[in-house]
Formats: C-alpha cells, sequence, structure tokens
C-alpha cells in the first residue's frame, strides 16, 4: 500500500498536538528552573517575578508550540502532497487483524 496524499488538515491538527505536549514538557522545566533560581535570587524582585514567569511559561510555551505545530504540519502535509505526486508516496505494511 502506498499512501499517496495525507489529509492536510489532520496532519496539521495531530502535529500541533504533540508539539502542544512537547510545549506543555518544556513548560513545565522551564518553570521547575525558575522556581528554583528564584530561590537562589539574592534580590526580593528575583524572588517575586521568577516563579510567575515560569508559571506563565505552562501556559504560553504549549500554545505557542501547538500554533507553530499547526502551521509546521499544514506546510509539511503540503509538502509531501506535492512530493508524493512527483516521486511517489511513502510505502506501508498494514497486517489485518
Amino acid at each position: 500500500m502506498i499512501v499517496k496524499r495525507v489529509g492536510v488538515a489532520s496532519v496539521a491538527r495531530i502535529y500541533g498536538a504533540i508539539t502542544a505536549a512537547f510545549g506543555l514538557l518544556a513548560g513545565l522545566i522551564f518553570a521547575m528552573a525558575s522556581v528554583l533560581g528564584a530561590g537562589f535570587s539574592e534580590t526580593s524582585e528575583g524572588a517575586i517575578f521568577a516563579p510567575i514567569l515560569g508559571m506563565g511559561a505552562i501556559v504560553v510555551l504549549p500554545i505557542i508550540y501547538g500554533v507553530m505545530g499547526l502551521v509546521g504540519g499544514a506546510i509539511g502535509a503540503l509538502l509531501y502532497n506535492a512530493f508524493a505526486g512527483l516521486v511517489g508516496g511513502v510505502e506501508v505494511d498494514l497486517e489485518q487483524r
């Protein structure tokens, strides 16, 4: 079986969801690092703002990653469709159970 075309919207959605999950992971790591860094801060401003910015990363990074993944997935699917028409598609072996 050869995949000749992929649905642009479906690829974009799934890739956006995957990259949003990675964005959440990156946001959690960034939040932990900023909270830890706030503990080592010698100024009161660093101790106050670092955790706030870190927690904001948990919200902002998944959104940014998700949007970029959505756009990147759409572009990738469009390119796949264009090149699959030129050089063939991806061959897939499927097994039915």
